[in-house]
């Protein structure tokens, strides 16, 4: 790649992240005939779990159902733990407007025109993908959605199989239509081999993600184990209809975890009632895939 000896050297000592232990098996296929189903119905809508641990599924599908049992407005789910093939989902396939959450899908579309490019970031393209993820910044965000443009946005969406993603009418990034399923399967190509990014690629959006700053890292890291690393971006927009859009996604590695996750919400009627949705959910996910199940 060309650019800067500085920027090379960057991305490539980046790239040791996915060696590290940031690497999730995308598992296409489905769950053997010894695998374990939960499901539980909240508000309607059912909670459908499978595992290859005993009694893990219907641990994790009962609680899930339980944590969310009564919550303002409308959440949706989706989980997969690799180390013991579990997968969780609920209105996994439900539209919410984005907020911030879709910056991680820009800074993907970014870094997809690079390496079609050859070419490595500039100086001014890494500032704004920090302040964009680390910050959450809405101007760098601008700058870099009309710089990689709505079609080069889709682009990635095509190439990541994002299928049921829509990007933003304009400039509004953060209307862009999203599903939990689809964040799911961005945080996992972001730390698994794919043919939508590279390694390099893949390594600065997990640096980026896991240095997001203190006072943003809410969300799916509540209840994480302290030895876990945390990669995440959370999104949030209050609009007259439906109140607060409220999401987190993110994944958790070291040596004992190995899953990602995405809680969408909406409905709420203050901002700290989502967040309290959002966390009710992970707190249940990471408890139960550390107990491993009844």
């Amino acid at each position: 790649m060309h650019g800067s000896p500085s920027t090379r050297r960057t991305r490539r000592g980046l790239a040791a992240l996915i060696a590290a232990g940031a690497a999730l098996t995308v598992c296409g296929a489905a769950p053997p005939a010894s695998a374990s189903t939960g499901s539980n119905t909240v508000g309607g809508a059912e909670v459908v779990c499978t595992s290859d641990r005993p009694d893990l599924a219907l641990t994790l599908s009962h609680d899930l159902a339980g944590a969310l049992q009564g919550r303002q407005g409308t959440s949706a789910v989706a989980l997969y733990d690799r180390t013991s093939d579990t997968s969780c989902t609920l209105q996994a396939d439900t539209h919410f407007d984005s907020a911030s959450v879709v910056k991680v899908a820009v800074l993907g579309a970014l870094l997809r025109q690079t390496e079609e490019a050859h070419r490595a970031l500039t100086a001014h393209e890494v500032a704004l993908t920090t302040a964009m993820i680390t910050k959450s910044d809405n101007a760098s965000t601008d700058a870099l959605w009309h710089q990689v443009g709505r079609s080069g946005v889709q682009h990635f969406l095509d190439l990541a199989g994002m299928r049921n993603t829509v990007p933003g009418p304009g400039g509004a990034w953060g209307l862009t239509q999203i599903t939990a399923a689809d964040q799911l399967t961005l945080m996992r190509l972001l730390a698994s081999d794919n043919d939508a990014l590279d390694p390099t690629s893949r390594a600065y959006a997990l640096d980026l993600m896991r240095r997001v700053v203190p006072e943003q890292r809410w969300g799916v890291p509540a209840g994480a184990p302290a030895s876990a690393t945390a990669y995440l971006k959370n999104g949030w927009l209050p609009r007259a209809d439906q109140g607060w859009r409220v999401h987190s996604v993110g994944s958790f590695t070291d040596s004992g975890n190995d899953y990602s996750m995405a809680v969408l919400s909406s409905g709420s009627d203050t901002m700290d009632h989502g967040v309290a949705t959002v966390e009710a959910a992970a707190k249940v996910i990471h408890r139960d895939l550390a107990a491993g199940g009844r």
